[in-house]
């Protein structure tokens, strides 16, 4: 498998995803406004979305491919075969039983998250709660498709689902929400169609594969195999990590809505900015790298486990330094030309420039925590990763009593950033000190030649930008990110030509995993 190649294709579906989720997001805007019908929206959405977060995307899948990894390579396909089955089983029927609970106790649950929305608010809120908490049922399952999917280097498939849920919204928003007695319905229908949308375009890739999962009616049965007692076993260390980055998420949150008007708004869209190159690079990096590594640590390979660790390394740094030095160049034309309209002025710019900036100076550690932690994630070993987790969780909320005095919401965008570089320094020196990674030569060359790049790439990206009056060019949309996109360009190809003057070739980043 060429990896870099997976990972251009990889990057291109998750671009495709945050363009789709931006003009999502637009359209919801356009439609509905900001009311408390489109509060309760969010709030009915937010639970079974974290509950997606905390017990799907991030604990169960890393606690899974790695035995899912071991199983393959080492027991064969019928092992592997009743694994996928067994781990389906438990997974599902216990997504529905918390499903129903959650349709159940829909009043109960919105009191306790939302105590300040009340009246019809309450009301609609308990209904969209009832029609979108099944969501978490269908995205266990796709989680696990994508899991087996990745472990069998299929990853296109798993990388493009989370458009359809766009696209479902999308085609609501625009079409279909004038059907609906009461429009804000519609979304949350929408948010139902786009995850039995994401179950089905798994199924022809599982069937292809030969890893459809045959589910069974027993919802115990799975309890009874010994890979599914060691994965969730795995979990709960796992799912105490995701839980302390939503801990420290909700802590600044409060924060924020503290700081007067608009400040979690410009915060959030600063965070939306953040996760294309996060998306594009990091999670991308990811997801390839812990089956490789998986694979490589089930055949007892050290020297193909580290030089998969040292070439995503490298890759990170080439990308990942120029994304945040733009970020932080471009941080006044992303920010307006991407959001300044209707109610969003000049002063909301200025907001929202300031913490986005402070995201970028973080932005190489929130990339190299999701490149380091597979590392310990594939050796079976979750719990090195959340004892690191709780110690940045309580460094972040220090600097919060440090920056955001300061620097006021841009405070808590640096204080996230700041942990997130301590976090993958802890995890660097972890995988160092158990001698898992053995750094290849002529680093130091490497280092000094991407940060000289990067110095050129941002003097042009800086002077280029400070040409234009960009709140001026408000009423010409058009022209404004026509002009942006020429100095993202422009920016791109003098860092690159740099890069090409000081010897690198793109053949110099091709890697084949075994």
């Amino acid at each position: 498998m060429n990896l870099l190649r997976t990972l251009a294709a990889i990057s291109s579906m998750t671009m495709v995803s945050r363009i789709t989720g931006l003009l999502r997001d637009s359209l919801f805007a356009r439609a509905f406004g900001a009311s408390p019908y489109t509060d309760a929206f969010y709030i009915a959405f937010r639970l079974p979305n974290l509950l997606r977060r905390l017990f799907g995307e991030g604990a169960f899948s890393q606690a899974f491919v790695p035995i899912l990894a071991e199983y393959k390579t080492q027991k064969g396909e019928a092992a592997t075969h009743s694994l996928v089955d067994h781990v389906a089983t438990t997974l599902v029927w216990a997504t529905v039983l918390v499903s129903v609970l959650g349709v159940i106790g829909s009043p109960l649950i919105l009191m306790a998250i939302a105590s300040g929305l009340d009246g019809d608010g309450f009301d609609k809120g308990v209904v969209m709660t009832r029609l979108m908490f099944p969501y978490i049922a269908c995205m266990s399952f796709v989680v696990l498709s994508g899991a087996v999917l990745n472990t069998w280097r299929e990853f296109k498939i798993p990388a493009f689902t989370p458009v359809l849920w766009n696209l479902s919204s999308i085609i609501f928003s625009l079409f279909l929400v004038k059907y609906f007695e009461v429009p804000i319905y519609s979304m949350a229908v929408a948010v139902m169609v786009g995850g039995v949308a994401q179950i089905a375009i798994q199924i022809p890739a599982l069937k292809r594969i030969g890893m459809l999962p045959r589910l069974s009616f027993n919802p115990l049965s799975g309890l009874k195999d010994p890979g599914v007692r060691r994965i969730l076993k795995k979990m709960g260390p796992a799912v105490f990590a995701v839980s302390a980055a939503q801990i420290s998420l909700l802590i600044n949150t409060n924060y924020a809505s503290n700081m007067g008007g608009g400040a979690v708004s410009v915060l959030q869209y600063a965070d939306r900015l953040m996760e294309f190159p996060t998306g594009m690079l990091g999670v991308a990096l990811g997801t390839i790298l812990l089956p490789s590594l998986s694979k490589a640590n089930s055949d007892g390979d050290v020297a193909e486990y580290s030089a998969l660790l040292d070439w995503g390394l490298r890759l990170t740094l080439l990308l990942a330094l120029p994304a945040a030095v733009g970020l932080a160049a471009l941080s006044t034309p992303l920010i307006a030309a991407l959001f300044n309209y209707g109610e969003f002025n000049a002063a909301n710019v200025a907001a929202a420039t300031a913490p986005l900036m402070a995201y970028a100076a973080g932005l190489l550690g929130i990339i190299l925590v999701k490149i380091l932690a597979p590392a310990f994630y594939a050796r079976q070993d979750i719990r090195t990763p959340v004892r690191i987790a709780i110690g940045v969780l309580i460094a972040t909320q220090a600097m919060n009593l440090v920056f955001v005095p300061l620097l006021g919401v841009a405070g808590l965008a640096l204080s996230i950033g700041m942990g997130a570089c301590i976090n993958a320094l802890f995890l660097f020196i972890g995988l160092r000190k158990r001698r898992i990674y053995t750094p290849h030569a002529g680093w130091l060359g490497f280092f000094l030649k991407v940060v000289a790049a990067v110095v050129v790439m941002g003097m042009a990206a800086w002077f280029s930008q400070a040409q234009l009056d960009w709140a001026a060019l408000r009423s010409h949309p058009f022209l404004r990110i026509g002009a942006l996109l020429l100095i993202i360009g422009f920016s791109a190809a003098v860092y690159f030509a740099v890069l090409f003057a000081l010897g690198f070739r793109p053949r110099d980043f091709m890697r084949r995993a075994k």
